[in-house]
């Protein structure tokens, strides 16, 4: 979860951001006294929660609120004040919460055990992948929309490789097998992968593939998948291998074969 603490004012600042370090040190804050520069990390990483000034210089806390809601529409905006009269528009803003500076750190407590919109549960309800018939990313209820229908069938595979980092290398083989020159589609991979990123950088799903250098994964955490729910919780899943898995696509063939052992060790002759 990545959380940020927006305040021109030095002291203020400070407080904050050690009562949040001091709540969630694992997930940590990053403070920053410009909204300016706190727009622009937010411009390049999905924020989760968001503890705003309301007056500030540079751009008042309801504007940034605003810019940050925009580009992720699942923020959780935390605005700090010293007077009360701003209920109307925070409410407005679908905030998740409005502190009095000083804020106690029992009420910071409460405050982040109550986000109104909770990340994992966000990225479980907003993404839905299906394996078993045909594979396809739902997001909001809606396919996916790719430049390229190969970018579609890379993240298939990533989601195929259940969290594991998939090299370029692997990734060529499922797509192209001995088809075509190596150097060639190289290039054409780095197509898809920019076409990845920048259609999840529009549907606001940063945090979806997890990069190294020279492969990729799916962030299994972040999505609801139907294949890793039915491997996880078999009979108590609600969705049921039947035969079917990327139908679509001819490289899963090997993958059939493996779960046909899982259904057959679960169901065996019912």
């Amino acid at each position: 979860m990545k959380i940020i603490a927006v305040d021109d004012d030095e002291k203020s600042l400070a407080a904050i951001g050690k009562i949040v370090n001091d709540l969630m040190p694992e997930e940590g804050v990053q403070c920053f006294d410009s909204a300016l520069s706190a727009l622009a990390l937010a411009r390049e990483e999905r924020i989760d929660v968001a503890f705003l000034d309301i007056r500030m210089p540079e751009l008042s806390g309801m504007d940034l609120g605003r810019y940050l809601r925009d580009l992720n529409p699942f923020i959780n905006l935390i605005f700090l004040s010293e007077h009360r009269e701003y209920g109307c528009e925070i409410m407005a803003l679908r905030s998740s919460g409005y502190l009095l500076k000083p804020a106690s750190k029992e009420l910071v407590k409460e405050e982040l055990a109550s986000l109104r919109f909770h990340p994992d549960r966000v990225q479980s309800h907003r993404v839905f992948i299906q394996t078993f018939g045909n594979f396809e990313f739902f997001v909001d209820g809606k396919p996916a929309a790719f430049k390229y229908n190969r970018t579609k069938e890379m993240l298939a595979v990533l989601v195929n490789n259940r969290g594991a980092q998939t090299t370029n290398g692997e990734i060529i083989a499922c797509l192209w097998e001995d088809d075509g020159d190596p150097e060639k589609k190289s290039s054409y991979l780095s197509n898809l992968r920019q076409d990845l990123q920048n259609t999840f950088r529009r549907l606001k799903l940063e945090g979806i593939i997890l990069k190294q250098r020279g492969s990729m994964a799916i962030a299994k955490d972040r999505v609801e998948c139907d294949l890793y729910d039915w491997l996880e919780k078999k009979k108590e899943s609600r969705y049921q291998y039947t035969g079917d898995y990327m139908n679509q696509y001819d490289w899963p063939e090997y993958y059939h074969a493996e779960l046909d052992e899982i259904s057959y060790a679960l169901y065996g002759d019912e």
